[in-house]
């Protein structure tokens, strides 16, 4: 299981904000951030995901210079930061709450942090014209916040931190005020800015959704350490522990002990707690017999009805509860004694509808059930 006391990095890419032993107490015995070691490459999206008190946000305040660290140091393009003023370290930043300047047009909102730098008025009209154009509101530049939508002053909070053209841009659960069609457009917007601009991005949220869609990668923070830092196919795919496989997306869990091992990486075979053997792929568990472990299997992965042979796995389900949401079925069952365990069918032709008390047989390939630690 990937830990924070080990160097997590992006392989081949070199560093530019670096993580060294990074510690954060806010009381002097709880520590909030452990050992954080981390490496982001120039120009990443990196995406610091995880639940409320997980650290995530204390770490990018870290960065931005808004908290102190308690032990450790933090690094941007190998000059050490962590003792230099927050306006000094040259870094864009959009919050939540936009905060915007409410006196200010957009227009003036965007020139301010030009002119702290003392840039002239040439340059300072040639920039935020750019800007506007960029987050598409060249028109809107005379109007106040209070006359904007919340997506449009969003807009103006991520143009204002890019401006004056910093490398590194922080963003604090921006996208946490906006309905959720809104947030999912800010999303793509946001992600293709970073794109054409080749910033490096650092990212804070608690939805998953956002950070599986916007980022290069993405560090799982639980308890002040990262539980893992992958690209957002593996992270999903290839869950590393029981948390990551839990908080990254849906995922069934069935619970046992390994009863037959394998070879080194091979299948272990586990009795659930209900009494039936399932094969799986051992991630998080040394395959020793005896060993309790979790199961995870996402729930597009099940098929319901597989034909005779088709599949090491299969089990029997009884219909709880049939959702209808349009592109998929998402259908409730009661299997091994759990009744939580969900399987998302195709909304197709070949798959008949079932009802509840319906028995079906569920089954899944070896390589989509993952044993992970208990």
């Amino acid at each position: 299981m990937p830990e924070a006391s080990t160097r997590q990095s992006d392989p081949g890419a070199a560093s530019y904000v670096r993580f060294e032993g990074v510690q954060k107490s806010y009381d002097g015995e709880t520590l909030v951030v452990k050992d954080l070691n981390l490496d982001i490459a120039r120009g990443e999206f990196l995406t610091m995901l995880g639940p409320s008190g997980s650290g995530k946000t204390t770490c990018l305040m870290m960065l931005a210079g808004f908290e102190s660290t308690t032990h450790g140091a933090i690094y941007l393009h190998d000059q050490r930061i962590d003792n230099v003023p927050p306006h000094k370290r040259g870094i864009g930043m959009v919050f939540q709450n936009y905060a915007l300047f409410p006196h200010m047009t957009v227009r003036e909102n965007l020139a301010f942090p030009l002119k702290v730098r003392g840039m002239g008025r040439s340059d300072i009209e040639t920039r935020v014209k750019r800007a506007l154009e960029m987050v598409e509101l060249p028109n809107f530049g005379d109007r106040r916040p209070a006359q904007l939508s919340g997506g449009q002053q969003q807009r103006v909070a991520v143009a204002r931190a890019l401006v004056f053209e910093p490398d590194l841009v922080l963003m604090d659960e921006p996208l946490g005020a906006l309905d959720k069609q809104l947030r999912e457009q800010m999303q793509f917007e946001i992600k293709h800015i970073h794109e054409s601009l080749g910033v490096t991005v650092v990212y804070v949220t608690h939805d998953q959704t956002e950070a599986l869609t916007m980022s290069d990668r993405v560090a799982v923070f639980n308890d002040g350490v990262i539980k893992q830092l992958s690209t957002p196919d593996v992270l999903y795919e290839e869950p590393a522990n029981a948390f990551v496989a839990q908080f990254i997306g849906e995922n069934n869990r069935l619970y046992g002990e390994v009863v037959e091992a394998g070879d080194a990486g091979s299948a272990v075979t586990v009795r659930l707690d209900s009494g039936q053997h399932v094969k799986a792929l051992p991630v998080a568990v040394s395959g020793a017999r005896g060993e309790r472990t979790t199961l995870s299997l996402r729930p597009e992965r099940v098929k319901v009805n597989p034909p005779e042979g088709s599949v090491p796995n299969v089990l029997e389900g009884k219909v709880a509860e049939v959702i209808y949401l349009g592109d998929h079925i998402r259908t409730r069952f009661s299997v091994a004694g759990h009744d939580d365990f969900v399987v998302k069918i195709p909304n197709a032709a070949e798959h008949p509808r079932m009802h509840e008390g319906d028995m079906v047989k569920l089954g899944w390939a070896i390589e989509d059930c993952r044993a992970l630690d208990a």
